[in-house]
């Protein structure tokens, strides 16, 4: 084995990148500086907003201080079914495919101690709580017969179609605690361990003008492999206004980030082709949240969560790789917010529940050499580059019978973005390419081609739950 570190190349002074660089970027945000937001089909229904209602084990996604808001014992399960679908658009055509994924998304647990004193402490609760979500994502991009590639005087061929697919799963599990005094104020606290997988590979396909066969090239430094755990620490307080307002406030640590991997190189001018390993350690944005609840009766609820991150991702920095990846973000990363909006109606035992949230996009403006549809090359920018804002729709129904309850809910989830890829060229301080590779060949360029990406994702929650 062979430790090695990735080298970060320039496109333009607004975008670094360099063999599996756009897939580092992308995971970075998308996987490493996010959290499971999978919880009980009733948090899903409204959002994921409750940060000034709490009540239950899932006050630990947004806020520890709702779990100083329950009075009684909770046990809950929830089982999700998940579908991701991706859409790829490039020189006039297009591929979509569909990932359908079941499986325990939430599992959440309440204990109450009600404080028999004449104290104005009213309870300390304990909360357990299990996020899981899949992170399963394949695009497919068509091909493009006019991007032609010389091999050799005698052998040219035509870009046939890329596929980008990653397999894997985040989880979180929390323990937090939360006190309730004199059922005006509520504070609380906890600490989150978080679990990663990822395996990912990136690969092109050429289709040979002269004989017409197809041949399948690997990129450089992939298949990959990274697993990964971190830690997290929130704080949190809900305070009553009135007996209809709430306003609630939480700080979540930096997620510290401890990141094995294994990745495929080919051709290396000493080793040839072998497995490299190797460590890294990152740590994922501050993040703060205000929320504001209106309660207007045993009947009706409605909750706003306001969240921002305060700081940007950073990798430790071993050496020219981690330094132009942290060199991308603290000069392209635009710091994200989001907003949550959730509301319950309760009809007598039925519950109706609906909820809408926007996630900015994570970049500012990059500017990329891509190819056209002609095959030609020219400089391009983009304001959704690898990965844009988000929109969620989301709504539920469930039913109380007094200890047990049943909810479940539906989300709909849907960006769209420009998906770069096909980019590969020689280091010359090392002499080894970056590009895409066969047994036969290699095939190195200094542009992307970008296609355009819709994806939506459609997800189902059942949750059964125990109140005692």
């Amino acid at each position: 084995m062979l430790k090695k570190s990735l080298v970060a190349m320039s496109i333009s002074a607004a975008f670094f990148a360099q063999a599996q660089d756009v897939s580092v970027i992308r995971n970075t945000v998308d996987v490493y500086s996010g959290s499971p937001s999978v919880g009980s089909a009733k948090f899903n229904a409204m959002a994921g907003s409750n940060g000034a209602l709490g009540g239950d084990a899932n006050s630990l996604l947004t806020n520890p201080a709702g779990l100083g808001v329950a009075i009684s014992g909770e046990v809950s399960g929830t089982l999700s079914i998940m579908s991701n679908k991706n859409t790829s658009s490039y020189a006039g055509a297009s591929y979509g495919y569909n990932i359908n994924k079941a499986d325990l998304g939430n599992v959440g647990a309440v204990m109450t101690f009600q404080l028999m004193t004449e104290s104005a402490w009213k309870f300390i609760n304990i909360g357990v709580n299990y996020s899981n979500q899949s992170i399963e994502n394949y695009i497919e991009t068509p091909g493009n017969s006019n991007l032609i590639y010389d091999f050799d005087a005698t052998n040219s061929a035509s870009f046939g179609r890329h596929a980008y697919d990653r397999y894997g799963y985040l989880s979180k599990t929390s323990v937090g605690v939360g006190a309730n005094y004199n059922n005006n104020l509520y504070i609380g606290a906890g600490l989150n361990f978080l679990n990663s997988s990822i395996d990912q590979s990136d690969t092109a396909i050429f289709n040979s003008l002269s004989t017409g066969g197809s041949e399948y090239f690997s990129k450089q430094n992939t298949p990959f492999y990274e697993r990964g755990n971190g830690f997290s620490a929130s704080l949190g307080v809900i305070g009553k206004l009135s007996p209809n307002f709430r306003l609630g406030a939480a700080l979540e640590t930096p997620m510290f980030w401890n990141i094995d991997r294994s990745y495929n190189f080919y051709n290396d001018p000493i080793y040839g082709d072998d497995i490299a390993v190797e460590n890294r350690k990152f740590t994922s944005p501050l993040k703060a949240t205000v929320s504001a609840a209106f309660i207007a009766s045993k009947s009706f609820a409605l909750n706003v969560d306001y969240s921002l991150g305060l700081t940007k991702p950073k990798y430790k920095e071993y050496g020219d790789a981690e330094a132009e990846l942290n060199d991308f973000f603290k000069e392209d990363y635009k710091n994200l917010s989001e907003l949550k909006i959730g509301a319950e109606y309760r009809i007598k035992q039925f519950r109706l529940r609906g909820g809408y949230a926007y996630t900015s996009s994570p970049f500012d403006a990059l500017t990329v050499s891509r190819y056209t549809d002609s095959g030609d090359v020219t400089d391009q920018s983009y304001n959704n580059l690898i990965l844009n804002d988000r929109n969620a729709l989301s709504f539920g129904v469930g039913y109380d019978f007094k200890s047990f309850y049943i909810d479940a809910s539906y989300q709909n989830i849907s960006s769209k973005y420009s998906n770069p890829f096909l980019r590969g060229v020689v280091d010359p301080s090392n002499n080894i390419e970056s590009g895409y590779y066969s047994p036969n060949y290699l095939i190195s360029s200094d542009a992307f081609a970008v296609s355009d990406v819709k994806n939506v994702r459609n997800n189902f929650f059942l949750t059964f739950g125990w109140k005692f």
